[in-house]
């Protein structure tokens, strides 16, 4: 008897999967806070994977003057066993500084195989993105590493904005984020201060324009749209509630966390709930069962293109560890299944 087709395969023939990321992605500039999160992401694993991300600041967590030293730290913290994950990402310094190419030079140069993802700060236009992919791709050739570094972009300035549907389509691009800050400041003054936190970030009319068109431009290249950080540090339920805002509201699927204290409230809050988990997990064992077949759920009518819907989430609370059936994880993500 044949084994039952996974999802993967039948429901995006020939596709590039959209990727299955954490979600949130917690940023660390010293080599003491770096580590913390780290040994943070085995105490709040699920399922054997980390459930956040953590990005190692080289651009704003460097200190003038000392940014080689401060790659290089980067590097040593990426060949680390404390990166037992693999899911250490590092943001260089912007097209404009000096020390740029360096960054990648020591980062991806010590350490392409092992870091997950480049973050590039402040791009002006789809150009100054694809001068520092080209670099990443051209340090790759040279020093041999077969496996795709994947990028990810910040869209901090009007002109960014104006051109996010090309940046978006970009080779490697994996998550277009919002820096609300430098945003409402590249403004000089016409947006107030109070957009750069809530409610104002989510009532301000050229702050709803930017959420709205990152989210759409990187949901409509594949790629996952990133929000931007919560500034407020002694309440976690703040970052909670602009997290599931974000996600409910504005389509973002993924969330920065600027303090330890952050991370799980804004994991909790980008989780699908147990009663969507639940639904999307009966949908897809009937489809697997009927070969991938229509079928009736519950009096309504389901085929491939509810299916890819279900998939979509099952992923997604995987990735987040949420509570999950038994059955899927066994049918879905056990590691002779998974895809």
């Amino acid at each position: 008897m044949n084994a039952p087709l996974h999802p993967a395969v039948v429901l995006y023939p020939g596709e590039k999967p959209f990727p299955a990321l954490a979600a949130c992605e917690h940023f660390a500039g010293s080599e003491k806070n770096i580590r913390k999160a780290l040994d943070l992401q085995t105490d709040l694993q699920a399922n054997g994977r980390s459930v956040f991300d953590v990005t190692a600041d080289c651009e704003d967590g460097a200190p003038a003057g000392h940014e080689a030293e401060h790659a290089e730290m980067v590097a040593d913290l990426l060949l680390d066993p404390a990166n037992r994950y693999g899911r250490l990402g590092a943001r260089i310094h912007d097209v404009s500084h000096a020390h740029w190419r360096a960054d990648l030079e020591i980062i991806v140069g010590r350490a392409g195989a092992r870091v997950a993802y480049i973050v590039l700060p402040k791009v002006a236009n789809a150009d100054d993105a694809l001068t520092q992919i080209t670099a990443i791709d051209e340090l790759r050739s040279r020093c041999n590493i077969e496996r795709e570094i994947p990028v990810h972009v910040l869209i901090e300035t009007p002109g960014a904005l104006h051109e996010v549907w090309k940046i978006a389509a970009l080779p490697h691009i994996e998550t277009i984020d919002f820096g609300l800050m430098d945003f409402v400041s590249a403004h000089h003054g016409a947006v107030p201060g109070t957009a750069m936190r809530s409610p104002g970030q989510f009532s301000h009319p050229l702050i709803v324009r930017a959420k709205c068109e990152i989210a759409a431009a990187a949901l409509g290249n594949g790629v996952v749209p990133s929000h931007n950080v919560t500034t407020e540090l002694n309440d976690p339920d703040v970052a909670r509630a602009d997290a599931r805002r974000a996600r409910n509201e504005f389509g973002f699927l993924r969330m920065w966390s600027i303090h330890p204290r952050q991370i799980q409230p804004i994991v909790e809050a980008m989780r699908p709930d147990f009663a969507e988990v639940t639904q999307a997990t009966g949908i897809l064992l009937a489809a697997q069962n009927a070969s991938w077949g229509p079928i009736a759920w519950e009096g309504a009518l389901h085929d491939r293109a509810s299916y890819r819907y279900y998939w979509d989430l099952l992923r997604r609370a995987h990735a987040t560890g949420a509570p999950m059936p038994t059955e899927a994880r066994h049918r879905f993500f056990s590691a002779a299944t998974s895809h």
